[in-house]
């Protein structure tokens, strides 16, 4: 995942994922592979924009400052990208596609702009997606997020909710990556249901909420089992009806009052299961339920959101947590209306049984009555989805300009797609006051209307900057191409990404997005495949030396050109590998960097100090060790597991420069040995190895050399443990020849004292013996 190019340059985490994706191309390349390595910037966003404000400097100094500083950094760790194609999401040449696409998606209808409730960070003065704000608070600043309605860009992600639910299956992905999003796009089957509302008094605006000249309120629900248990109905306080409910309500002011509050909380401060549920009733408004066709009370709450179903639910308090609560604190009424063995007096039985209290459904299943009852009151079936549309306006400078015109006599039009890219201006005032800065841009916004020619202006929002990150690694396979994003065979030859390192963090925001557009953009024929990463792995976090995340204000954080300096890049590389499992969250331990900077030592002295000791020729018992650690290091550089094969080659180590007379013929390797041993380890540590193989005496790279293969006989050990159960538990375990025959075993297992106990005096009925493994006796 490429990095956003900020002023305090690369930190460990982003050395920890980018040598793990280096070792595993420098591998592959060994092994007579074409490897694609790239690396660009996401260049846009607000922290270089917060920045500009607070120093007076044009993100665009900033931002490539940034990136001079990353790219040295990326070179001098030894990561070998294939800079002819770097991309930078700020330039225009990049986010001209990015505009495209957004023309495309515009043009398809998966494009549009409407008027929403959205997250509104005051102090970024700008609009942040769901997946921006954490805890109720934005990911940026840290800052309080408010609802607020505003005219904003979507993306109909939406559309392809269903297949970005069903493909997670077949990807080579984490379970807990693959759950996140199942979370995320949360799917649930159910039915919406009409309640209406009747009143003489009132007073409709829209055909669709009319039914018999009596207003409804129409809810889903994924239990429409319990509908005659609905003793009241809740609406969230943005839902269109309240404008028609309130005139006719008793506590008007009541009513306009708790609005105005519930405005002033975000989405996680509303939902949030511990807090207590506030609501008010709508006094002197009541609506009819369909099953049990008596009244009910009509409540407004701000735990109900707009953007899931339907803005409205039935509440059913007998057999829901949080209505029950609710009903409980307002005094509501509560109906049984499936039998539970559990009382209902301090809590909701939300399980599935057999209906009571249901008129004529009484004595059916849950799952039986789902579907009678739907269509007894005219229901109809319904799946939803948690996952909402993807908002993609920005009210900052520093993004991607929307590629869209207002003329007042034409309306909204898209700009022509041979006037892109539309240049972000630099006549611009980047203080936030809640608009974009792009509205006080003059030159920005003198354009033409492309259908009429008269005076028109520009959209002055930009782009979330995961837009331009949403198809970014598409343009790795074509960079430089002037007439289309990437060209087709380009596509075909590189596409999709074979394997993909990034953060957890990323699973339901940049993950889901480029997800989608690789889904949009084979809807429109541009590519064959409709997932953008086949393999993914999430590298854990790396936490200071004293277990906390690192952080500038607790004075731990590690800096990689400090350890780079005391240590070599070598060394840095092979100790984030070494830490432990990539996936795992580990602490920095000084220590432990310097035991693998001892395992560097020792290698460099075999070769350049030591040339006494390099034997003419090879040492059997190292031979084999060498062919085992050749075979443990293939098999764990292709599952990730970077920190045992290093282990592997630090016994092999060991075992040469210690002189373990029991392995190995006083400590000697052969040169073949070596060169053998320098090439398995070059992708870990490039810079030694390229070094001893010049003092070798080769000429070329080492890196233009093959992967050593290992010798299968060579790998198998003589000797096998073979675990003995007794009726099926295991007792014991026995070190032995491979191949023993059963007739030599039986007589060793037997003497086993663990084994002895549990045979002695009685009858063995069967020995079953599975030749090099496993031994059962029966008795």
């Amino acid at each position: 995942m490429f990095p956003y190019p900020s002023g305090e340059g690369l930190h460990v985490g982003h050395v920890e994922s980018y040598t793990a994706t280096d070792i595993i191309s420098r591998y592959y390349r060994l092994n007579g592979y074409n490897v694609l390595h790239p690396q660009g910037f996401d260049a846009f966003g607000l922290p270089a924009e917060n920045y500009a404000i607070k120093t007076g400097i044009h993100p665009v100094e900033t931002t490539k400052k940034a990136i001079a500083n990353f790219k040295s950094q990326m070179e001098i760790v030894g990561l070998s990208y294939d800079w002819s194609r770097e991309i930078n999401t700020a330039d225009p040449d990049y986010y001209k596609w990015t505009q495209w696409i957004f023309l495309q998606l515009y043009k398809k209808g998966l494009a549009y702009k409407k008027k929403a409730p959205v997250n509104w960070c005051e102090n970024c003065k700008t609009v942040l997606a769901n997946e921006q704000v954490v805890n109720g608070l934005c990911e940026r600043c840290e800052n309080k997020v408010i609802q607020k309605d505003l005219e904003q860009w979507f993306f109909k992600i939406t559309e392809y909710a269903e297949e970005l639910l069903n493909d997670i299956e077949k990807m080579d992905w984490p379970e807990a990556l693959k759950h996140a999003q199942k979370n995320w796009i949360g799917k649930s089957e159910g039915a919406l249901i009409k309640f209406q509302v009747p009143n003489s008094k009132l007073q409709t605006n829209s055909n669709d909420q009319i039914t018999n000249n009596q207003n409804y309120i129409e809810v889903f629900t994924t239990r429409p089992d319990t509908l005659f248990g609905a003793t009241y109905l809740v609406v969230a306080p943005e839902h269109e009806i309240i404008n028609n409910l309130l005139p006719i309500t008793d506590n008007q002011e009541e009513v306009e009052e708790y609005i105005n509050i519930s405005r002033t909380k975000n989405k996680l401060e509303r939902t949030d299961l511990a807090k207590e549920k506030t609501g008010v009733e709508l006094k002197g408004v009541k609506a009819i339920n369909p099953g049990s066709k008596e009244e009910i009370p009509i409540w407004i709450a701000d735990y109900v959101l707009t953007d899931y179903g339907t803005g409205a639910i039935m509440a059913v308090p007998a057999h829901d947590e949080r209505d029950f609560e609710f009903a409980k604190k307002y005094n509501l009424k509560i109906i049984e209306v499936v039998k539970s063995i559990e009382k209902l007096e301090s809590k909701a039985y939300i399980g599935e049984g057999i209906l009571i209290n249901s008129d004529k459904f009484d004595g059916l299943t849950s799952e039986e009555a789902k579907d009678k009852i739907t269509k007894f009151v005219g229901g109809k079936k319904q799946t939803q989805y948690k996952i909402r549309d993807w908002l993609i306006s920005r009210q900052r400078y520093w993004g991607t300009p929307i590629p869209m015109i207002y003329c007042d006599k034409c309306g909204l039009l898209p700009v022509p797609e041979k006037d892109l890219p539309v240049v972000l201006p630099d006549d611009v005032d980047f203080k936030p006051t809640g608009e974009s800065p792009l509205v006080r841009s003059k030159k920005f916004h003198q354009v033409k209307c492309p259908n009429c020619g008269t005076p028109a202006r520009r959209e002055s929002d930009t782009m979330d900057t995961f837009v331009c990150s949403s198809w970014y690694f598409l343009r790795y396979a074509d960079p430089h191409n002037k007439k289309e994003l990437a060209s087709k065979a380009s596509l075909k030859k590189w596409l999709p990404v074979d394997l993909y390192i990034g953060g957890m963090e990323h699973a339901v925001g940049h993950l889901i997005y480029a997800r989608f557009m690789t889904k949009a953009l084979a809807d429109l024929g541009y590519f064959n495949f409709r997932e953008p990463f086949l393999k993914i792995r999430n590298q854990g976090i790396i936490l200071a030396e004293d277990s906390r995340k690192m952080s500038k204000r607790w004075g731990n954080v590690i800096n990689p050109d400090d350890v780079v300096k005391e240590y070599g890049a070598d060394t840095l590389r092979m100790y984030l590998m070494f830490m432990g499992p990539l996936e795992d969250m580990k602490p920095w331990d000084s220590r432990g960097i310097v035991g693998v900077k001892r395992f560097l030592d020792k290698v460099n002295n075999i070769v350049a100090n030591r040339k006494s000791q390099i034997a003419n020729r090879d040492s059997q018992d190292l031979e084999k060790l060498l062919h085992k650690t050749i075979m443990k290091v293939i098999e764990d550089i292709e599952n990730l597991r970077f920190n045992t094969a290093i282990s592997a080659m630090m016994i092999y180590i060991n075992h040469v420069s210690d002189g373990h007379t029991s392995h190995v013929s006083n400590g000697q390797v052969s040169n073949s040995q070596m060169e053998k041993f320098l090439i398995i380890l070059a992708p870990f540590a490039p810079y030694l190895t390229e070094e001893l193989w010049e003092k070798l005496g080769h000429k070329e790279t080492i890196f233009k050399e093959k992967w050593p293969e290992y010798d299968k006989k060579l790998v198998i050990d003589e000797q096998v443990t073979i675990a003995i159960q007794v009726n099926g538990k295991l007792r014991d375990t026995i070190e032995v020849d491979r191949g023993i025959s059963e007739e030599d075993l039986r007589p060793m297992t037997y003497k086993l004292p663990n084994v002895k106990k549990y045979i002695e005096g009685r009858e063995i009925k069967k020995f079953i013996y599975i030749k090099d493994r496993l031994v059962n006796i029966v008795v």
